[in-house]
């Protein structure tokens, strides 16, 4: 996870730790929409098909909050 922004990183955090698009986007002052495209963003750089493997990563890392 090296090679992510650290917004990505940010989303990437709130993500394992179990928040919605939704609730990421309310924490971090954010549209939806702009959430969504980081986690797309994440996906792609990442080499991941889906938010549950997201998750997967992060915990595996130690990320989750």
């Amino acid at each position: 996870h090296e090679r992510i922004t650290d917004r990505e990183y940010q989303v990437l955090v709130l993500i394992a730790g179990g928040k919605t698009l939704t609730q990421i986007a309310e924490a971090l002052n954010l549209g939806v929409a702009t959430v969504s495209t980081y986690r797309a963003r994440l996906l792609e750089k990442m080499g991941l098909k889906s938010t549950a493997e997201l998750i997967r990563y992060g915990l595996e890392h130690g990320l989750a909050e």
